[in-house]
């Protein structure tokens, strides 16, 4: 029975699972989407989230232990800098797993892809044009004090002609009297 196992072990021993693990995290920061099974998918997941996290926190220490667990020098660059910059507001679930249709023809295995989720553009723009649509205000038939169209501009110089004309008339009037 499989009670309290939360590793999946993936077929193989710690090492070369560790080693597995490390490459594969490396290749999906430097590439920002990776092409796997759905169960290395999900072991990578919990393996590549908690560095993430330390990479919010640039320090020599967090830098270190990244590397002890990547053994990359070019991942960890990726990491603190281009990856972190992106990340820095976003509280957690870093990672996207998306199921492809088509199974692996040598042994049927379930196919996904794996990605970064501050790095799909497709979404982003999505996201972006939603929210412009969504975000109304009760106010925005209304115009803003300093808005004006072309009737009323052409409404105001008519009656700023019509002004003085009646002020020239009631000027006299008043120097009668």
């Amino acid at each position: 029975m499989r009670h309290g196992k939360k590793i999946n072990h993936l077929g193989r021993t710690a090492s070369h699972r560790s080693a597995l693990l490390s490459n594969m995290a490396s290749s999906l920061i430097l590439n920002k989407r990776i092409t796997t099974t759905l169960a290395k998918a999900k072991a990578l997941r919990k393996y590549v989230e908690p560095l993430i996290t330390k990479a919010k926190d640039n320090t020599t220490h967090s830098r270190r232990t990244v590397f002890s667990y990547l053994q990359n020098k070019e991942s960890v660059q990726t990491l603190f800098g281009e990856v972190a910059s992106r990340i820095a507001d976003r509280p957690g679930g870093y990672t996207r797993i998306i199921k492809l249709g088509d199974v692996r023809l040598g042994d049927n295995a379930d196919m996904c892809m794996m990605e970064l989720v501050d790095f799909n553009e497709i979404y982003k723009k999505q996201d972006i044009e939603k929210k412009g649509k969504t975000r109304r205000s009760r106010s925005a038939g209304k115009k803003e004090a300093g808005d004006v169209t072309e009737v009323e501009v052409e409404a105001k110089e008519t009656s700023a002609e019509d002004k003085p004309k009646k002020a020239a008339k009631k000027a006299p009037k008043k120097a009668k009297e």
